[in-house]
């Protein structure tokens, strides 16, 4: 396909609010693609260039893009200046010209050219880079332009996620949803949505049910529900499994030692490669007595001179770029192993975590691996709610956060929260039992004090995953000293947006004054949950324990926000007395607490 077609069917996509309407003109986009064709065409609908592992950045920032939109319009960069507001508009620009272009570019040339600018490096890179951006530009549509350096920018948001794409590979093959569960699975296994399509579109269904785990290519992570007791733990799933909760970063660890070099790579939270800012834990593993591993585990870092752990905010200074030796230095790892997902070519998620247990404290038993630095996490039976309690307070009399209860029958879920782990947190008083990790939407002008600053409070919200889109949850206005307001206003005004993103779902009474991309994830804490007919978080949803209220007429601004019929209340979820905790820049927008969690927890909190 001409990459020039594709941009047109990009600005019917971002046109279009619909996430039924979005589905099926992906399918029928995708029903015209080559196999190679889908899977890079899955890359840019995410405005990606590779899937997320693979960590291939551009390295443009927006003066450089000035720089080249400049050039390319024959025209002083003060003149693009004064178009622009905001990073969006960068590209935006390029739709007011028109210029002559003689070459047809396909969707591949136009792939492999962006992939080459990426890679260029070493002195003198910024110019070629720009150069090679302003020839590929100047070598397409005004559109297809504006979406190129979008994709470049990392500011194309076409309003769905990746699971909207599950959705079309469906509808492509049969022409619904129904067979959405069997691709998110093998989705779930292969973190890589590119070769997904790449699969429906040569194999079908066949190819699909076929798909296994490749080492070298991250498994989408298990997740833990919360209970609010032990006793409540004791009654949902019975004797179980207790493990401390380590307050580090979790990662997916993948050792292939087929070749005369071992290559291994640690996957963080949001499936990024930080292999390069761990040597430190790639030299405690090389030895490992495998062909082929995978486990998962959380790294923490500890202070050498006392051996204590050390609190997230410091752990999470280890991902870096630069300065690594140093960091080792300063910050050395303790890397616990808490699970196996694979070993010598078979995957494990079917055994029972019993055995997988066995199997992976016998592993690094035989392995001359460095016990020092790599060992496996501490796991105690608990028959009662009794002993469960008194293990979990023995963890926060260490300054942990709490424990993490599995049930010793069950499987590995890729990608899939539920009550095979179910997390206990450290309660405080006037607290949720837990915290929530909110998305940033937008922010309000300060007043009084933080008039300076330009900030006096944010808008986040919570994914609803059936939806497809954020819904608000709270307005937050404590938590941050003044360096931070300011802090994190630069950061908002660096992806902020014109208009309300379309896969955001906002009262209008709530509309922030300025808008920016979901991006921002932070972690919040809170005295409770509430109903709302303020906010938008769970509107739709049923709840056990949510009585009618009178509700107000809602007004999303989105057409998706129909979930309120004629009689029925239009009751949403929010945060009481919210409070900024700190950053989570190690979960992605779509990792944050789901609408369906707020409403356990709501539910949890009456029990």
């Amino acid at each position: 396909m001409n990459f020039n077609d594709l941009a047109q069917w990009f600005e019917r996509l971002e046109g279009e609010s619909s996430r039924l309407e979005m589905t099926e003109m992906l399918s029928d986009l995708f029903k015209e693609l080559s196999v190679r064709e889908a899977q890079i065409v899955s890359y840019f609908c995410l405005g990606e260039l590779n899937p997320p592992y693979k960590n291939v950045q551009f390295g443009i920032a927006r003066k450089s893009a000035l720089k080249v939109v400049a050039q390319l319009l024959g025209i002083d960069e003060s003149d693009v200046k004064s178009y622009i507001k905001d990073v969006a508009d960068v590209a935006a620009l390029l739709s007011n010209y028109t210029w002559p272009s003689s070459q047809t570019l396909s969707i591949e040339d136009v792939y492999e050219e962006l992939e080459r600018i990426a890679l260029i490096s070493g002195e003198g890179s910024q110019e070629a880079k720009q150069s090679g951006l302003v020839a590929l530009l100047g070598s397409v549509s005004p559109t297809a332009a504006k979406f190129i350096l979008r994709i470049v920018l990392g500011t194309l948001r076409l309003g769905f996620s990746d699971m909207t794409l599950v959705d079309a590979f469906s509808w492509m093959l049969v022409g619904d949803k129904s067979l959405s569960k069997k691709i998110e699975s093998a989705y779930n296994c292969c973190a890589d949505l590119g070769y997904v399509a790449s699969v429906v579109k040569k194999d079908g269904i066949a190819g699909i049910e076929k798909m296994k785990v490749t080492p070298g290519i991250p498994i989408r992570l298990a997740a833990a529900e919360r209970l609010s007791s032990p006793k409540a733990i004791i009654e949902k799933i019975g004797p179980c499994s207790a493990e401390p909760k380590l307050d580090g970063f979790r990662l997916q660890i993948h050792i292939d030692k087929r070749k005369k070099e071992p290559i291994i790579h640690f996957f963080s939270r949001n499936l990024h490669d930080m292999s390069g800012m761990c040597p430190d834990l790639v030299n405690a593993l090389k030895d490992i007595d495998a062909d082929t591993v995978i486990f998962e585990g959380e790294a923490i870092a500890f202070d050498p001179s006392t051996g204590h752990f050390m609190p997230f905010q410091e752990t999470v200074k280890r991902k870096r770029k630069h300065g690594i030796d140093e960091a080792m230095e300063e910050l050395p790892l303790q890397l616990f192993l808490f699970d196996i997902l694979y070993l010598n070519g078979e995957e494990l998620f079917s055994q029972t975590l019993t055995k997988r247990r066995k199997m992976l404290t016998d592993l690094i038993k035989k392995s001359p691996v460095d016990k020092q630095i790599v060992g496996v996490t501490e796991e105690v039976f608990v028959e009662n709610a009794t002993k469960l309690e008194d293990y979990f307070l023995r963890q926060i009399s260490k300054g942990l956060e709490g424990v993490v209860v599995k049930r010793p029958d069950s499987p590995y879920r890729p990608g899939k929260r539920n009550f095979n782990w179910i997390k206990l947190k450290r309660l405080e008083k006037g607290h949720l039992l837990d915290t929530i990790d909110c998305i940033v939407l937008g922010y309000y002008y300060g007043r009084g004090k933080r008039a300076a600053f330009g900030i006096g409070a944010l808008l986040v919200g919570a994914y609803n995953k059936k939806r497809d889109c954020f819904q608000t949850v709270a307005k937050i206005g404590t938590g941050l000293s003044d360096e931070e307001w300011r802090a994190i206003k630069k950061r908002c005004d660096s992806i902020s947006v014109k208009e309300k993103p379309k896969n955001v779902e906002c009262q209008k009474d709530l509309y922030p004054d300025v808008w920016i991309q979901p991006d921002i994830v932070i972690e919040v804490t809170a005295d409770e949950i509430t109903r709302s007919p303020n906010h938008t978080a769970g509107h739709g949803e049923v709840s056990s324990r949510t009585k009618p209220v009178e509700a107000r007429p809602v007004q999303t601004g989105s057409v998706q926000a129909g979930s309120v019929q004629a009689g029925s209340v239009a009751v949403g979820f929010a945060l009481r007395f919210p409070r900024f905790l700190r950053y989570r820049d190690d979960k992605d927008r779509y990792g944050t607490t789901s609408v369906k969690e707020l409403l356990d927890l709501y539910e949890q909190q009456r029990s």
